[in-house]
């Protein structure tokens, strides 16, 4: 048995503990719908339109005649950002014939561009110096001609620019590796190793032959 003030203390205890309950009923409750609610979420997360049917790169097709899942293009079209709006720069020719000059500024800094160019896409097999006798054809691959022949060194820059973009005999195309600018950067570069190789003391400024080393 509790004395007055005893009974009164339990009393108030029991009333306090059922006011908790109360209480952290709600919260609980509410804890619960979070949950609920954040499981929801990320089961409407999921990205729909990565998962549809579709077809894999090169992957066949018994869809189209040909298996192929990967269509052509239409005739006649072109895709953006390919249009040539300036010809001579996208093919080196004109009116069906190999042009002669550049259609762009060659300054020191497109040359060194050219330079560079060169020697990691040209030099596998045309050499640092445009002679023909790359590392490639050493090991029995076909040699290709040299930059200095008489025949090369007369060719229009066209030339060398379509025989990038298009390949010629054993050469393939680089069109896909080498932007157009940087093709007529290459051309620019071989023109001056085509005077590098086949220069005389004439070509060289007369302040700057005493730099040669007393050559005559």
């Amino acid at each position: 048995m509790f004395r007055g003030d005893d009974a009164r203390f339990a009393r108030e205890c029991k009333m306090q503990n059922a006011k908790c309950k109360m209480h952290s009923l709600p919260r609980r409750l509410l804890f619960a719908f979070c949950i609920l609610h954040f499981a929801f979420l990320l089961t409407a997360c999921r990205q729909k339109m990565a998962n549809q049917p579709r077809y894999d790169p090169l992957e066949p097709s018994d869809f189209f005649a040909d298996g192929m899942s990967a269509r052509p293009r239409i005739p006649g079209t072109v895709a953006r950002g390919e249009l040539a709006m300036d010809p001579v720069m996208a093919t080196g020719k004109m009116n069906g014939q190999d042009v002669d000059g550049f259609p762009m500024a060659i300054d020191a800094a497109a040359l060194n561009r050219g330079q560079e160019r060169f020697n990691i896409y040209c030099t596998p097999c045309h050499g640092r110096t445009g002679d023909g006798n790359g590392m490639i054809p050493s090991r029995g691959y076909r040699h290709p001609p040299s930059f200095h022949t008489d025949t090369l060194r007369n060719a229009k820059t066209g030339h060398f620019f379509d025989v990038m973009t298009n390949g010629f005999g054993s050469m393939p195309s680089y069109a896909q590796q080498i932007p157009v600018a940087d093709r007529w950067k290459i051309v620019a570069y071989i023109r001056a190793l085509q005077l590098s190789q086949n220069g005389t003391m004439n070509d060289v400024p007369p302040d700057q032959r005493a730099t040669l080393g007393g050559a005559k």
